[in-house]
């Protein structure tokens, strides 16, 4: 058994991992971002074939369709998302004291969030239309708000998990859990054709992209901003 502190995680940090990765997603956004809006026709095309046939799967398999409505609905919703970061913020003040990372946290969850919304709004990218549709949505389509909360939520809370060394069978665990939901999220918007695939990809990248410069926010914030003196945290 070991015991570290939130204010002192046993991993020395290194930023340009970091950095890279953030470049990289934010110029693969930029760029899918640029061809949504010009209306790139080989990506309106494939957008358009890979609907129509997922969502003739979607209405041929009903059974399955409505188990992938319940799990958008309430497990992978952004809603859902949102709710499971507020419980880490609040247990990071109540367990911990860990004042910053619980505001770094909430302010970057946040600002997907807004950032999402306004890039819909200026985008207005129509969402897939259906004379049989299995499933419904509103406001506008480009990136997707599922793909892109569950990228961040969960992206935030797995660098939270390794920077403080939890063990190896919960780390394997919210790692497989993660995967699963990032990639759910977004695999069933196009499933039941409310979004157009391209719409997902974008949640993805953006969402990877914000959690990577937040990740370099975290790192480079000035030395006193450091959290409360915290609680052990116990680990095998």
């Amino acid at each position: 058994m070991h015991t570290q502190s939130v204010d002192s995680p046993p991993r020395p940090s290194d930023r340009r991992p970091a950095a890279r990765w953030a470049g990289a997603f934010a110029l693969c956004s930029a760029l899918l971002l640029a061809l949504v809006a010009v209306r790139w026709h080989p990506l309106m095309t494939l957008d358009g074939d890979i609907a129509e046939t997922t969502h003739r799967w979607a209405v041929e398999e009903s059974g399955l369709t409505q188990a992938l409505r319940i799990l958008t609905d309430w497990v992978w919703d952004p809603w859902t998302m949102r709710i499971l970061c507020a419980v880490a913020v609040l247990w990071l003040l109540w367990r911990h004291a860990a004042l910053w990372t619980a505001l770094w946290l909430a302010l970057t969850t946040a600002l997907g969030t807004a950032l999402q919304q306004g890039m819909k709004a200026a985008v207005d990218r129509s969402r897939p239309v259906w004379q049989d549709p299995v499933d419904s949505a509103h406001y506008a389509a480009f990136p997707s708000g599922h793909a892109m909360t569950a990228t961040v939520v969960c992206g935030l809370l797995l660098y939270l998990l390794h920077r403080y060394g939890v063990g190896r069978a919960l780390w394997r665990t919210a790692v497989a859990v993660a995967a699963v939901s990032v990639a759910g999220a977004g695999l069933t918007r196009v499933w039941l054709g409310v979004h157009w695939a391209s719409d997902v990809v974008e949640g993805w990248l953006l969402g990877a992209a914000l959690v990577a410069v937040a990740v370099i926010a975290y790192e480079r914030r000035p030395a006193h901003w450091t959290d409360l003196p915290a609680r052990e945290i116990t680990s095998p």
